[in-house]
């Protein structure tokens, strides 16, 4: 069982991380949320996004993503309700004014439920991702190697795994170079604006995408 060449290996391993390393609403919430509030908001998005792609393994492991790869109707849905939850996230963002970038109020904001919530919310809100597991996750189905509802999930589970050697990284680094800058009350204005923007053009782009 799971009985994989190293070409096999090689070639998803290589394609998993640059998907990983893609930008997208998963990278733009993780990186974001790091900027904001420092290393452990950072972690607290990357635990919420991967929480919501392991929903997508299921679902395709469990063949409920071909209804979205189907049905028009559902992916307009999900669609429309990820595209108005960045969108939301945005504006309020650009509301916001500026604190939430300066470093005391990192310090006292001990409780990262809420940004774990939003991050699972980002990654299951993306119906690109559900349709992209269903057309990608097939294509490593080895004859033989097990069944393929086993295959699916292992190779879905996969790629989180490899996002946790790539996004850990970045969260650090993210969190080093703007540490400096959190003191400064209009630097944390005009970071909220820009993370604002970032999430309604994200979320503008999704409403727009297609099938």
């Amino acid at each position: 069982m799971f009985d994989y060449s190293l070409l096999h290996w090689t070639t998803f391993l290589t394609v998993a991380a640059l998907l990983n390393l893609s930008p997208g609403p998963d990278i733009a919430f993780i990186l974001g949320q790091t900027v904001r509030g420092g290393r452990k908001s950072g972690f607290a998005a990357m635990l919420g996004i991967w929480t919501g792609a392991f929903g997508h393994v299921l679902m395709a492991a469990a063949g409920l993503s071909v209804i979205l790869a189907t049905s028009a109707v559902a992916f307009s849905i999900v669609k429309w309700a990820g595209a108005a939850y960045l969108i939301w996230l945005g504006i309020a963002a650009l509301r916001s004014d500026g604190g939430s970038f300066i470093s005391d109020n990192v310090e006292s904001s001990p409780d990262f439920s809420p940004i774990y919530k939003q991050g699972v919310f980002v990654g299951l809100l993306n119906p690109k991702v559900a349709v992209f597991f269903l057309a990608f996750l097939p294509q490593f189905v080895v004859a033989g190697a097990g069944p393929v509802w086993a295959q699916l999930f292992l190779h879905g589970c996969l790629i989180i795994i490899v996002a946790a050697f790539i996004e850990p990284p970045l969260v650090i680094a993210g969190d080093k170079l703007t540490a400096t800058l959190r003191g400064n009350p209009r630097i944390g204005l005009w970071m909220d604006r820009s993370l604002g923007a970032i999430f309604i053009a994200l979320g503008i782009r999704l409403a727009l995408e297609e099938r």
